[in-house]
């Protein structure tokens, strides 16, 4: 079987030009003046390309991890974001929230996206002393629960399984956090980390529930996720809030959901009372197993300060460990 070529594309102006007019994404004497990284992202090559007519966002998935090319990742994974994006663009609601799909180059597995401008994502949120606006959080919470209520089993009959991504997904949220050598110095990161970990590490019983909640994560589910709903895919912008990245996307179960985006606002060091918020405003909308949601929550408190997709966390190693120590009785709290 013949491996088909794939075109990586470069910041390079005269080469991206040339392939922008194969596709017909620039007029034949449209010029770009300016490429661009639009922000700080780690899976895939994005750039902002402008012209004196517009500006545009393309995004290839590569065979690779952009930021760390060592880490294999699926190469299609641009197409599944594009199907999730054709799915929202039939909910005006939601679709006035995401960039518009302009153009997609199944070949090459490269997106056309609609340019949000120089947006700011919520990471800030990780930096000391910093207070997300309630308003925000209501219009952050709202959206995902209308993405659940807006794609599920019972509106739609098309599936997004994902299963690559989500195969990826579930190495570094179950799996890599707690094997005894995985290449990951945490003392690199913020030193007394590594000794702090041992621990969680090696307890067996911890494992073996974070095992089931993995072979969850891995079942079909009723509900379209984002899959990936964490501060780093909210953008500030100046016409509002709007949600990117939806690569890791997969129907699953909203536990998952719901329970990844509350980890992130006890590691931004919210407050409880701001978390019980975020909870609320779903569950106004949309049912949800609150003990399910919180071992989700659990795994991914411990995936993101053990694993390899560490955060901008000013979190002091007393606040790390408590977290760590939080997240594990929420794991075994029903023994």
């Amino acid at each position: 079987m013949s491996l088909k070529h794939v075109q990586e594309l470069t910041a390079d102006k005269a080469s991206l030009e040339n392939y922008l007019k194969a596709q017909t994404w620039l007029q034949l004497n449209e010029q770009i003046t300016a490429v661009e990284v639009p922000g700080d992202g780690n899976m895939n090559f994005t750039i902002r390309v402008k012209t004196k007519e517009r500006s545009f966002i393309i995004k290839q998935s590569r065979n690779y991890v952009e930021k760390y090319p060592q880490v294999p990742a699926p190469e299609e994974r641009a197409l599944r974001e594009a199907e999730f994006y054709q799915m929202v663009a039939k909910h005006e609601s939601l679709s006035r929230q995401m960039p518009q799909l302009k153009g997609v180059d199944k070949a090459n597995h490269v997106l056309n996206l609609e340019d949000l401008g120089d947006g700011v994502d919520y990471t800030f949120l990780y930096q000391e002393g910093q207070i997300i606006d309630e308003a925000e959080l209501e219009q952050i919470m709202s959206f995902i629960t209308d993405l659940h209520n807006s794609i599920n089993t019972n509106t739609t009959r098309a599936s997004l399984p994902n299963l690559e991504m989500r195969k990826l997904n579930h190495e570094h949220i179950f799996i890599y956090p707690y094997l005894e050598n995985n290449g990951l110095n945490l003392d690199d990161i913020l030193p007394g980390l590594k000794a702090i970990g041992q621990p969680f590490k090696k307890d067996e019983h911890l494992k073996r529930k974070v095992e089931v909640l993995g072979k969850r994560y891995l079942q079909d589910g009723t509900t379209l996720l984002h899959g990936d709903f964490f501060p780093g895919s909210w953008l500030k912008t100046d016409v509002g809030i709007k949600f990117i990245d939806p690569e890791f996307c997969f129907f699953g179960e909203v536990e998952f959901e719901i329970g990844v985006t509350l980890a992130h606002l006890k590691m931004a060091n919210q407050t409880e009372a701001t978390i019980e918020k975020a909870l609320k405003t779903y569950k106004n909308l949309n049912p949800i197993d609150e003990s399910l949601c919180q071992q989700f929550m659990a795994v991914e408190i411990l995936r993101r300060i053990l694993g390899l997709a560490q955060l901008p966390l000013s979190l002091d190693l007393a606040q790390r460990e408590s977290l760590l120590k939080e997240a594990r009785t929420l794991l075994l709290s029903d023994d």
